[in-house]
């Protein structure tokens, strides 16, 4: 065997791509765990197909898991160092994301004229110029799998399902690391089936002491540089765990039982599946028939004193939207978490996009104003959140949290927290016997009112769709109406008066001020890091609180003489900007590919601008 030799790094990207069912997610899930637990920070984006089973060989079939690993991640990262392409068609549909030199490792037994075919290839994809590009690895995977799996006496159907472990093996040895965390996580897994146990080892052995044999990749062994971190617990967490968590947390800090009434749709079905196992933590789920029975249940929990939320993706919130009305109406608190996706209609279900902004902020019949806020990382959905239900709690009112299909699926390291040092929540609950009283008597410095709960001594009431006066009595007087509506929105106006102000970061002299919002924050942060780096000043702000804004965003876009607003959409964010600070001067960049945005395309834009 030939000596390694280590090239040490600050990050490594590593993509895994193959047919559905090759176990590309849980390959590429594996080695975020084991990166993590040693000591490296990871970002994570699973791509999956949006059909449930296309096609074998085919590319609309293709399922993709990309890892971004180093010292200080903020991203998945754009182009893969290392592809993995189990057959001809993730090839054809990966290629593009691979760096040129990058190593491309290709399971050459599903290389068959057919399966070339089917992947639309003329002929066999390894020509000269391919070769030149990257260092093409043509590894026998699935007859070394299946040599392994007949000398243990097991099936094929069995032995099949291993491949992707002979693929992690020659992974974990080019990023020079151990196999003892996967071998523990087999243990756990499969403790009471030895058999798959010593299967799974043995072929994740193989690929690793094949990767050790070839010398033709002795050269590009990387040592990843391991994360400067604070000291605490950390675990790999997907956004939508991330949610649910943040949840549970709120719910307990505010000593109000957490009640989920949801309808499963892509990509926000986890969080009802992660709350679900939580029933000992007080948690309780409801699995409606449909989206709208979903809210309602949440809404009828609310009214009951619950932590009440729902969880949906754009096609659901729109059919939420009638329920919602009667929760602003009613003044309930209710959390709404949409797990943004590609529309309209079923559009891109298992794709990432921003398009529900508007949706959220105006989808309603009627003067309907309700509190809009957006996570910004797979990790921080936790605390986003938490916040949401603060929110909900405090101000009487249904808060909708952002996240999306990139936040929701990838992953990130999350650093556990205490529940007792997270910040205070207190429900506005009303006194029993109060002989004041009133429905909506509002607080004035909040504009909130009271939360009288069925069977509080004393505070029998009435709330429902149909408009009501301050005491709770029916109402169709007009003026009675305007003063209920200019209230219902002061209340989330005043909102305002306790959340942070806006913070700019990078060059704090620079012309050009680049904005975000929600999910984009990881590519964009680098970006603007990269350039200042490279002598070009730039500023950036990101958003989270959507509606209200932050008091001071007026100040921060008048400060700047160029504004690039960059979303996942069509113009939704920079749209609501324009209406709210028309005298700023604001560009857009747009990406509606149903992918994240890479650093390198904002890069070339922002040195466009700033070269204007």
């Amino acid at each position: 065997m030939a000596q390694k030799q280590i090239v040490n790094r600050n990050d490594l990207v590593i993509r895994f791509a193959g047919d559905s069912g090759d176990g590309m997610q849980l390959s590429g899930t594996l080695f975020s765990d084991a990166s993590a637990l040693t000591g490296n920070d990871i970002a994570t984006f699973p791509d999956y197909p949006a059909e449930i089973r296309a096609p074998h060989n085919t590319i609309a079939g293709v399922s993709g898991y990309q890892v971004h690993v180093g010292s200080h991640i903020y991203s998945s990262g754009d182009q893969c160092d290392i592809l993995v392409a189990m057959n001809p068609a993730s090839l054809r549909s990966n290629l593009k994301w691979a760096k040129k030199g990058a190593t491309v490792i290709v399971d050459v037994d599903t290389f068959t004229p057919e399966a070339i075919s089917k992947a639309g290839y003329s002929s066999e994809p390894f020509n000269d110029e391919m070769e030149c590009a990257y260092t093409i690895v043509k590894a026998p995977i699935t007859s070394f799998t299946e040599n392994i799996g007949r000398q243990q006496g097991a099936d094929k159907k069995t032995y099949d399902k291993c491949r992707n472990m002979f693929a992690l093996g020659i992974i974990f040895f080019l990023a020079n690391k151990t196999l003892d965390q996967t071998f523990a996580y087999l243990e756990r897994k499969f403790a009471k089936k030895p058999d798959v146990i010593a299967l799974n080892k043995a072929v994740l052995t193989e690929g690793y002491e094949y990767a050790d044999k070839l010398e033709l990749i002795h050269s590009r062994i990387v040592e990843v540089a391991k994360a400067q971190m604070p000291k605490g617990r950390y675990r790999n967490i997907t956004g939508n765990v991330a949610t649910a968590w943040g949840l549970l947390a709120a719910s307990e800090r505010s000593g109000r039982q957490l009640f989920l009434g949801s309808y499963p749709i892509t990509p926000a079905t986890d969080i009802m599946v992660e709350l679900a196992k939580h029933k000992p933590l007080g948690a309780r789920v409801f699995q409606a028939e449909d989206e709208i029975a979903g809210i309602c249940s949440a809404i009828g929990a609310s009214y009951a004193g619950a932590l009440a939320c729902t969880s949906t993706s754009g096609p659901g919130l729109s059919l939420k939207s009638e329920a919602l009305g009667l929760a602003v109406m009613t003044e309930l608190p209710l959390v709404v978490v949409d797990v943004q996706r590609g529309g309209p209609s079923t559009g891109l279900p298992t794709k990432t996009e921003q398009s529900d902004l508007v949706q959220a902020l105006y989808g309603r019949n009627g003067e309907a104003p309700l509190i809009v806020v957006a996570a910004s990382s797979s990790a921080n959905c936790f605390y986003w959140a938490y916040t949401a239900a603060k929110l909900a709690l405090e101000h009487m009112t249904p808060v909708i949290l952002l996240t999306d299909g990139y936040l929701g699926n990838g992953s990130q390291l999350f650093r556990i927290p205490h529940v007792a040092d997270l910040p205070s929540i207190t429900p506005r609950l009303a006194t029993p016997n109060d002989p004041d009283y009133r429905p909506y008597r509002r607080d004035p410095e909040t504009m909130a009112r009271q939360w009288a709960l069925p069977g509080m001594e004393g505070l029998r009431h009435r709330v429902g769709g149909l408009e009501k006066t301050p005491d709770g009595s029916l109402s169709t007087d007009p003026e009675n109406h305007a003063l209920m509506v200019r209230n219902r929105q002061e209340k989330v106006d005043r909102v305002a008066n306790y959340i942070p102000d806006q913070v700019v970061t990078g060059n704090p002299n620079a012309d050009l001020l680049v904005v975000g919002w929600g999910g984009t924050s990881g590519a964009l942060t680098l970006a603007v890091e990269e350039m200042n780096r490279e002598g070009k000043p730039v500023a950036y702000t990101h958003f989270n609180y959507i509606c209200p804004m932050p008091k001071n965003t007026g100040d921060v876009l008048r400060r700047y003489k160029k504004i690039l607003v960059c979303e996942l959409n069509n113009g939704q964010f920079v749209g609501y900007l324009r209406t709210k600070y028309p005298e700023c001067p604001m560009r857009q960049y747009n990406k509606i590919m149903g992918l994240p945005f890479e650093v390198g395309e904002l890069k070339e834009e922002f040195n466009k601008i700033m070269g204007e």
